[in-house]
């Protein structure tokens, strides 16, 4: 016969000797095995959701940086455009524009796009080797501003369309405010996804740990019964998971940061195609810069703190559970 009493005496002992152990630091704790199915998929997921998390505050990093440069432009730069029109010499309606626009105060400077640059602009959509005098395409020219004392643009529209009918004057807000306010929608939207990728990292955490804790429910019991405060225990725990949430947010950092690396490299290599030329005008050169960098890396430390914090909160909820269970059952 198998005495019961004898094996639960026995168990308590090795626990005790158990927990003696782990308080003079010898060895790995073994509550949580180190290599377990449970840490490698947890790892797995965390590097998941470190890498969406880092897309996305890359994301908004180069949507601010953008943004900011947009705004800028908005208030240096202006456009008056000369449409084609029949007898009429294209070249003295540009260079009679670009006086007029000098004459005004506030304007820096003036600068006409040539053919070549005008060409260049269109071949994303008609293809190379255009011929501009076939084709009714109006010319640009570039009006600097000065950003601290603006030229009345009321007064400079009214003085191109009378001299110049067939121009236009463009200061760019309405087009330019459109697109800052979509950017700004755009930081709101990033940060959304974020927030839920680092509450489904929290959730992955809560199932990991209650997994873990339910494979070694009897010993976390017995240490308890003998003595072994919340706080030891939940050590145990917490410390297993920032390891394993730390490699996998390092891995999926680091993926992350090679992937805006790659981007980045491979904007500066093609520079000189008019594709380039258009995804540079509305996204800069694609890098996220320092800010994006560093933002990176506190997600990296966030996700690692944060799986300690939730696993430490979820280990001593349980543990009270069982205070709980144990002072009804004494009650009984």
């Amino acid at each position: 016969m198998i005495d019961a009493a004898a094996l639960k005496d026995r168990a308590v002992d090795l626990a005790a000797v158990l927990y003696q152990r782990l308080r003079q630091g010898s060895g790995q704790a073994p509550i949580v095995p180190a290599g377990n199915v449970v840490g490698h998929a947890l790892m797995i997921v965390i590097a998941i959701m470190t890498f969406l998390a880092c897309l996305t505050i890359g994301a908004v990093s180069l949507v601010q940086s953008t943004a900011a440069t947009w705004q800028s432009q908005i208030s240096t730069e202006a456009t008056i455009q000369i449409r084609p029109v029949e007898g009429q010499d294209m070249d003295e309606m540009l260079n009679r524009a670009s006086a007029i626009a000098q004459g005004f105060a506030g304007v820096t400077a003036t600068r006409i796009v040539d053919r070549e640059a005008t060409s260049r602009l269109l071949e994303p959509w008609l293809g190379t080797g255009l011929d501009l005098d076939e084709l009714p395409v109006p010319r640009l020219v570039i009006v600097s501003l000065d950003e601290e004392t603006p030229p009345d643009f009321g007064a400079l529209r009214a003085a191109l369309v009378g001299e110049i009918p067939a121009a236009s004057f463009d200061d760019h807000r309405n087009w330019v405010d459109r697109l800052v306010s979509m950017a700004r929608s755009t930081v709101l939207i990033g940060t959304g996804v974020l927030a839920l990728v680092l509450a489904a990292t929290v959730l992955t955490v809560i199932f990991a740990t209650r997994g873990a804790m339910a494979g070694n429910g009897h010993i976390i019991e017995v240490l308890h019964f003998i003595g072994a405060d919340q706080k030891f225990v939940a050590r145990q725990f917490e410390r297993h998971f920032f390891w394993t949430a730390l490699k996998g947010a390092l891995c999926g950092g680091a993926l992350a940061m090679l992937i805006f690396l790659i981007i980045g490299w491979w904007s500066s290599r093609n520079l000189a195609t008019p594709e380039a030329d258009q995804a540079t005008a509305l996204f800069g050169n694609f890098s996220i810069g320092s800010g994006g960098y560093t933002g990176v890396i506190l997600i990296i430390l966030a996700v690692s703190v944060l799986t300690m914090i939730t696993t430490r909160m979820t280990v001593i909820a349980h543990l009270r559970q069982i205070d709980g269970r144990m002072g009804e059952s004494h009650d009984g």
